[in-house]
Formats: C-alpha cells, structure tokens, sequence
C-alpha cells in the first residue's frame, strides 16, 4: 500500500477521488472526521499547489493535491480544537487571507475577464501612433586588436579597398566572416563610444579615426538607416495586458478608496503618509517619519 495513502487511512479520512470532468463544484469527493472536501476546494488547492506536482500523470497530481488539502484539514481540524483561532495574530492573519481572495476574486470578475483582444488592439494601435519616431543604423565594421591594425584598415578602405573584403580579412570579431555585417541596431543597443560613432555617419561613410572600445578597435561604416518598424502585435499583447489590467486596477482602487474614505487613525501613519503624499505632489524628497520598520 503507497504510503501516503496508508497515513491518510490511518488518519480516518476517507478518500473518494472523481474525475475532475465528470465531478461539479459542489460534490464532496473526501472527508476527513466531519470535515468534507468539495470539488471546489480541491480546484481551488490545484490552483494554488498544482504547481509543485508538475511532473506527475494528471490522477497522480490530483490525488497528491488531495492529499495535501487533507493534510491542511487535519491541522486546521486539530488548531481549532486548540482554540487557535481565537488567537490575535491567528484572527488577523485569517482576516487578510479572506480579504486577498475577495480582493482578487473581485479584480477577476470585474477586470481581468473584460479584457478582449480587440481593446488590446485598439490601445496597440493608439501606442504605435504616439510613438515618436526611433532610428536604427545597419552597420559594419572591422574589429582588431590594436589602434595601428585599425589605422592600417583604414588606410586600405582610403585607398578604394571594400569594406566587406576587409572586414571578412582582417576583423578578429564573430562578424568577420559575414563582412562585419551587424544587421540594424537602435539606441542603448550597443556600447556608448561604438554607437555614438555609428549613428554620426551618413549611409556609406565609414570612421576615419579608429573607435576604442572594451573589445579593441574598430573601424565602423554606416550602410543605411531607418525608422526601426514598430513590434507586431503579437509581440507586445501580454505587455499590453498588463498595462490595461494595472490601469484598470489602480482606477478601480482609487473608486473605492474614494467611495469609502480612508481615516489614518495612528498619529506617526498619519504624518508619513501626509508627507510622501506631499513627496509626490512636490516631486521633492521628503524627511522620513517615525522609526522604520523592523
């Protein structure tokens, strides 16, 4: 007999696992002494726990999930005849998990499943048309060693030699064999002194005087430039997402906050948040209150 199952007898519980598809929310599918395990709470369980099994064949994960529940139900069973949640910290604990989970079940029901596609794609088309233009540079370039090796290439490429044939001779870089070929890149992309030479160059140009860098030398050229396309949709959708659910959020806390006013009652709370309310408001650092927290 698996051992887990033999500790769950051994307990008194008495388990009775249905197919989730074929079981409704309601139906109790454990007990353990009085206590009863719904359908619900073992979704619910799943949510929060499946996680951790994974790996497991879907029965195995449901069973070790119900497993877990069972365990949790237990000590619950055997903290409540303790009387533990009488206890202060108990109680204040219990109270902020029922609230997280009104709080979230409310977002839920309210935001996150209101969230369609098509108000994704609208606020994706309104980003795009307010995003100011962004230039990229497709470049080359010959990387060496030493600033001589760099002046000896530029004096080739004075001379009518080709750029690409002497990338693909002399560059010590990984984009040597493809002529020093470095595809487009934007802004922030590449190390100051590289990128600061490359978008000073008009397409064709090449440095005339060696760039440094922590990777050596390098001679750049400048081969076109462009407005860097913006990202597809569905590139940008689950960041979209979450800008519309935070916007959506901090306009649904701000109603309620509003609609059921907010008293900071201890004097040393007060005072703090009156100061970085006027932090913000000021955009001025304000002195700290009260002693920080431990």
């Amino acid at each position: 007999m698996p051992r887990n199952l033999s500790v769950l007898l051994a307990a008194g519980a008495f388990v009775a696992v249905a197919h989730g598809a074929l079981a409704a929310d309601g139906d109790v599918i454990a007990t353990i002494g009085k206590n009863k395990v719904t359908e619900a709470e073992l979704k619910a369980a799943e949510a929060e726990l499946g996680p951790q099994f994974q790996s497991m064949p879907e029965e195995r994960r449901r069973f070790a999930v119900l497993s877990a529940l069972i365990d949790i139900k237990a000590l619950a069973a055997e903290a409540e005849k303790a009387k533990l949640q009488d206890d202060p910290k108990v109680k204040a604990q219990l109270e902020f998990e029922r609230d997280r989970t009104l709080h979230n079940a409310y977002f839920a029901k309210n935001a996150v499943s209101g969230v369609t596609d098509a108000e994704l794609k609208a606020r994706y088309d309104k980003e795009i048309k307010a995003m100011p233009p962004r230039k990229e540079v497709h470049a080359r370039h010959i990387l060496v060693k030493t600033k001589e090796e760099a002046e000896a290439a530029i004096k080739e490429l004075d001379g009518g030699a080709d750029f690409e044939t002497v990338a693909k001779e002399k560059s010590t870089g990984p984009s040597g064999p493809d002529g020093g070929d470095l595809g487009f890149f934007g802004p922030g992309q590449m190390v100051p002194a590289f990128e600061k030479a490359a978008f000073a160059l008009k397409p064709g140009e090449y440095t005339k005087e060696p760039v440094q860098t922590q990777f050596g030398w390098h001679v750049i050229q400048s081969v076109e430039t462009r407005d860097a396309p913006p990202p597809e949709f569905d590139q940008v959708k689950d960041q979209l997402r979450q800008l519309v659910l935070r916007e959506k959020y901090m306009a649904m806390v701000g109603k309620a906050r509003q609609s059921l006013g907010i008293d900071y009652v201890d004097p040393k709370m007060k005072a703090q948040v009156e100061s970085i309310e006027k932090e913000i408001e000021s955009g001025t650092p304000a002195a700290a209150t009260g002693k920080p927290a431990n």
